[in-house]
């Protein structure tokens, strides 16, 4: 919005005369200016950052449900199609309901702590970190006051389990994965709360337990695990994520490496007392993810998402992996477990310049045969395997990398109105925002592009937990106070008409009937546009709409400032007066304004103020004033009233401005 004028003097009256603060601070507020207009360009990586920022509101009652507490640990369910999403809170577990059209309810199930004795209140209490579909109910598991137990819960009540070591962490802290697979359950939790504090990956219920070696793994954190059902059930394997220490201690290499690691599923154990109860099929790779145009580096895996195949190839299964630096800047690599089975079933071992043994360490034996001591003891004593595992694509970098740092990562393969496919990547910040990432899904090269930044809540928190429904086409997060309920067409955050509209690039969206709408809504073609480089140019009218005229009165000698908001964050905004450029403002520019101030009024500044937004080929007017001479007699009746606005006006907008900046 453009502030009224500000002129805190009677006509004629001498300036030492006067007393407003903003008139006496004239050269501290132009230097203020300044220096917010030079930090904000100096961010840099504006094409990386989202294009579009917007707010989710939600409609009335629907998308939104709050805790009615804080819950600074979670643990969220959703299955897909569901209007249910189930989240494990401290001593109970909320039930939320989403039915369409109706508004949005919670209901709750009371899981307290069953000791009566403990020794500090966070100890007391039973923090629900696991909840997992069963075939009679939900399976819920929790700390129970450091005594790691579960439920099941069926109808709204909650029927004790007693306690299950290994299904839920002492503390809501520890680093804890659980896996299912039918009747077989794996995890990394430790069974022991004083002794074997070594992570170790487990079965803890199946055929038999096993547990890997403790000297495979250097202090891990897990990510991800998921079974790989292969062409020949023997051969079925177990992949899970982990960074670990690295162990390389040259002070310029990076403190953590990023692996995956191989199991086969039908594991039956060793044949010598040593490797009995033991993974005897444990190898792990490095997971690279640099780009050595740049010269970046990003080690430390945040979090994985696997895309299956459409038609059903385990090799062709796309796993995006999200990555940071010590700068906590983030990329995004995507691998093929295709690539990955490769890197195991043909490297060598690192450190081991012998022959291999047969059967060669990780293969998988079939009718349940034991893997020879010899396999066992080296791949035991050689866990990691020589190759890297690589991004997919020819030049082998990443999918993109950002200033920002990311957390989590869900993908979505969809198809736009004409057929062509998409992998839409939705990673959350650590500002507790949800960026929108379109990746064409058919295009060797195509263009990545992000195409909005969303907050998800009504109160700004950090998102402790996300899930896709591709069904419903939502997405379910939550905060340590509500949980949101996100489309994932969210289309009428797009303005500017039709070329607004195709330049969002966004492939849910596109342009029918005078309005964006999402393709799904429309039962006839909606008009989205090919050309990903200059979209706009699909649309019927060559040129945009022109913004409307906006005239205000100003006194000689007065300051004023004109304000474009910057809703394009991968534009140029531009303040044009007659022939000249007067206030450009670059892509990155972290002020949601692009602000031209004018110190003196002279004859020279009246007339016609243009804002423009130049985005490669396309060109907006996005603002058009004209500022006009004001009558004498006006002015001074409007003194008092002008001088203390403007002095309000600056004292708040400007602390704003400088701290926004700050805090980003």
């Amino acid at each position: 919005m453009t502030p009224p004028p500000s002129r805190c003097t009677a006509l004629g009256a001498p300036r030492a005369r006067v007393s407003s603060p903003l008139a006496r601070s004239r050269f501290p507020l132009r230097l203020l200016l300044q220096l917010v207009w030079t930090a904000a360009a100096s961010q840099g990586h504006p094409k990386s950052g989202p294009r579009i920022s917007a707010v989710w509101k939600g409609h009335a009652g629907q998308d939104h449900v709050d805790f009615g507490s804080t819950e600074p640990h979670t643990v969220l369910f959703h299955e897909p199609g569901s209007s249910s999403v189930w989240v494990g809170g401290r001593n109970r577990v909320y039930v939320f309901d989403f039915s369409k059209g109706r508004n949005a309810s919670v209901r709750t199930v009371n899981i307290g702590s069953t000791k009566g004795s403990c020794r500090d209140k966070q100890d007391c209490e039973n923090y629900i970190t696991l909840l997992e579909k069963q075939n009679e109910g939900l399976l819920a598991c929790g700390t129970n006051a450091r005594h790691p137990s579960c439920w099941i819960l069926v109808n709204d009540s909650a029927e004790f389990l007693g306690e299950r070591r290994g299904y839920a962490p002492f503390s809501p802290d520890e680093n804890s994965l659980v896996l299912f697979d039918g009747d077989e359950v794996y995890s990394t939790i430790r069974k022991q709360e004083y002794n074997g504090k070594i992570p170790r990956f487990r079965r803890i219920r199946g055929e038999i337990e096993l547990y890997t070696s403790d000297t495979v793994m250097q202090n891990p954190q897990f990510i991800k695990a998921t079974i790989v059902h292969q062409d020949q059930a023997y051969d079925d394997k177990i992949y899970y994520f982990f960074r670990e220490d690295n162990p390389d201690k040259n002070p310029e290499a990076p403190l953590n490496v990023s692996r995956v690691a191989q199991l086969c599923r039908g594991d039956q154990g060793g044949e010598s007392s040593l490797s009995v109860s033991k993974w005897n099929t444990f190898l792990k790779a490095m997971l690279v993810c640099s780009d050595a145009t740049t010269n970046k580096n990003f080690n430390r895996l945040q979090d994985v998402f696997l895309l299956p195949d459409p038609n059903g190839h385990w090799k062709d299964t796309r796993v995006y992996g999200v990555f940071s630096n010590p700068w906590n800047y983030s990329a995004v690599c995507v691998y093929s477990l295709g690539d990955i089975d490769k890197v195991f079933c043909t490297s060598s071992l690192k450190g081991y310049h012998s022959s291999l043994p047969n059967p060669r360490p990780g293969k998988c034996l079939p009718d349940r045969q034991p893997i020879p001591t010899e396999t066992f003891q080296v791949a035991d004593s050689h866990p990691e395997v020589v190759q890297r595992v690589e991004p997919m694509g020819p030049l082998k970098t990443p999918l993109f990398h950002s200033k920002y740092h990311y957390q989590k990562v869900v993908v979505h393969r969809m198809h736009a109105s004409n057929g062509e496919t998409f992998h839409v990547l939705y990673l959350t910040t650590d500002k507790g925002t949800i960026h929108k990432v379109v990746e064409p899904g058919e295009r060797e090269h195509g263009l990545v592009f992000n195409i909005l930044e969303i907050q998800p809540f009504r109160r700004a928190a950090a998102i402790q937990a996300m899930s896709l429904d591709a069904d419903r086409r939502k997405l379910y997060v939550n905060s340590q106070w509500e949980v949101s309920q996100v489309p994932l067409d969210l289309c009428e955050v797009y303005t500017g008409g039709c070329h607004g509209c195709l330049m969002a690039r966004d492939p849910y969206c596109g342009w029918y009937q005078d309005r964006c709408v999402s393709i799904y809504s429309s039962q006839e073609p909606v008009l989205q546009s090919i050309n990903p480089v200059e979209p706009h140019k699909g649309c019927p009218n060559p040129k945009p709409e022109q913004a409307p005229l906006q005239k205000v009165s100003l006194a000689q000698n007065s300051r004023y400032y004109l304000s474009c908001p910057m809703e394009s964050r991968h534009a140029t905004y531009s303040w044009r007066h007659e022939n000249s450029v007067e206030q450009s403002c670059e892509p990155g520019h972290q002020s949601p304004n692009c602000i031209l101030f004018i110190e003196n009024l002279t004859d020279l500044h009246y007339g016609h103020y243009y804002c423009e937004a130049q985005e490669g080929s396309y060109l907006r007017e996005a603002q058009h004033w004209e500022l006009l001479r004001e009558d004498s007699a006006m002015t001074s009746q409007l003194l008092g009233h002008a001088c203390s606005l403007a002095t309000s006006l600056w004292l708040g907008v400007l602390p704003t401005l400088m701290l926004g900046l700050l805090v980003h």
